[in-house]
């Protein structure tokens, strides 16, 4: 495979509270209860089928709202520069976020989500379902992360890693 280009092309979008990323929540956990939506486009919609019966989706999507790459960030929870791939920040060769959402329901070619940490009109690439005997590991260490988790609740992003931040 090498380095061939990749081309992926939205399945959808997402709308939420959030019209840009200053204020809005690092991760899911800081925006409990949060609502929104994710609207796939009608031509996908039939891949819908049979979701409704999870509690929780992974919503893959594109950072559309991110800045240059940077392959070393200060992250919304340290004072101290990690590298990328050491954090979740946006600002990634390949600007992909994920997110662990609450399904509500759906309707038609809308899941109705919460637990929103996305910012409104971000590109959906794909939907996964949430199977917590695939995706919860066990033994984890969360490294530089371990002495700041406490404060992620408060923490929202101060538009450091959008266009122009």
């Amino acid at each position: 495979m090498g380095r061939e280009k990749i081309v992926y092309e939205p399945i959808g979008v997402i709308h939420t509270p959030f019209g840009e990323p200053k204020g809005t929540p690092i991760q899911p956990p800081a925006a409990r209860g949060i609502e929104g939506r994710a609207v796939v486009f009608p031509e996908y919609a039939e891949g819908l089928a049979d979701l409704d019966g999870f509690s929780h989706v992974i919503l893959i999507y594109h950072f559309h709202r991110s800045g240059p790459l940077r392959l070393r960030v200060r992250p919304y929870l340290d004072r101290r520069e990690h590298g990328v791939f050491a954090t979740r920040a946006p600002a990634r060769p390949n600007p992909i976020g994920l997110s662990v959402v609450r399904l509500l329901g759906r309707v038609g070619n809308v899941l109705h989500i919460a637990d929103v940490d996305i910012v409104d009109g971000t590109p959906l690439l794909d939907i996964k379902p949430f199977i917590p005997q695939f995706d919860v590991a066990h033994d984890v260490r969360i490294g530089w992360l371990e002495e700041h988790i406490g404060r992620l609740s408060a923490a929202r992003d101060d538009g450091r890693f959008a266009r122009g931040g």
